[in-house]
């Protein structure tokens, strides 16, 4: 992992993350179901925010959710308990380490964690280890470079850019999403598919306009002012009036634009 979670491990960003799963459900889970009896490792699994989702869309799969942090595990644990699931298992487990024969899971499915690494390559190449032949590995990621808004705003613009640069400095890439085929490719997967996933928001969607303007990359962008402003890289008069102006995309007339890229490939 990088050495930093650019994001925190607060409740606040755990709500965030809760949103925005709720949220793009449909955009980006509705083409993922795994067979009956199929064995599938969740990479990186955080506090469960996609596990649930995953779970339902496959409830006769047999899910390992993994990650790094204890305290994430539990928080993804207490999740899908309380969401009645009953066909995933949790482990704390590092990607680069994995506590797996090679070959056990018939898929791998990892959602917005290679953002977060500083060798992604790498994490893909320990994560087929633990694929078996012919099974497929779906990764997603957003990427930051894909922000579009009216009206325009280069405080808005330049607050974005500070969660690219900390992240960057975290040793991740929040613009990885352009990535994914040449990061498969160069990890030796095959048959790879990518496919954009467009979030379009204006005031005619009123729960993507909170779901996701709001609450998922607004709230993202907040929630490193402190950071931000710690490292000098914005002053904080521009970062409040960044915030201020990617809250004004939510307006009768703003409109606001993200892209995700959707990755499946196979081990062969």
């Amino acid at each position: 992992m990088s050495d930093t979670y650019v994001h925190g491990y607060d409740p606040r960003e755990n709500l965030r993350l809760q949103d925005q799963a709720s949220t793009l459900m449909e955009l980006l889970h509705s083409d993922t179901a795994y067979p009956a009896g199929s064995r599938v490792l969740e990479a990186g699994c955080g506090v469960g925010a996609q596990t649930v989702t995953l779970s339902r869309n496959s409830p006769r799969a047999l899910i390992t959710s993994v990650d790094i942090s204890e305290t994430s595990v539990t928080e993804a644990r207490k999740t899908v308990e309380t969401a009645g699931i009953g066909n995933v298992v949790f482990a704390r487990a590092d990607i680069f380490n994995l506590p797996f024969s090679p070959g056990s899971f018939d898929h791998i499915f990892l959602c917005f964690v290679l953002e977060h690494l500083a060798r992604p390559v790498d994490s893909l190449k320990a994560l087929k280890k633990a694929l078996k032949i012919g099974g497929t590995i779906t990764v997603i990621e957003g990427d930051h470079g894909s922000t579009y808004f009216h009206p325009e705003s280069e405080s808005a613009r330049r607050v974005i850019h500070c969660q690219v640069e900390l992240q960057a400095i975290a040793g991740g890439n929040a613009l990885i999403g352009r990535e994914l085929y040449p990061l498969l490719r160069r990890a030796g997967f095959d048959s790879i598919r990518v496919s954009p996933r467009m979030v379009y928001v204006d005031s005619s969607k009123p729960g993507l306009v909170e779901g996701f303007t709001r609450k998922t990359f607004t709230a993202m962008i907040e929630g490193i002012r402190t950071s931000a402003l710690a490292s000098g890289l914005i002053d904080q008069p521009t970062f409040d009036k960044g915030i201020d102006d990617l809250h004004r995309t939510t307006e009768h007339d703003g409109v606001f634009c993200y892209s995700f890229f959707k990755a499946v490939a196979v081990k062969t």
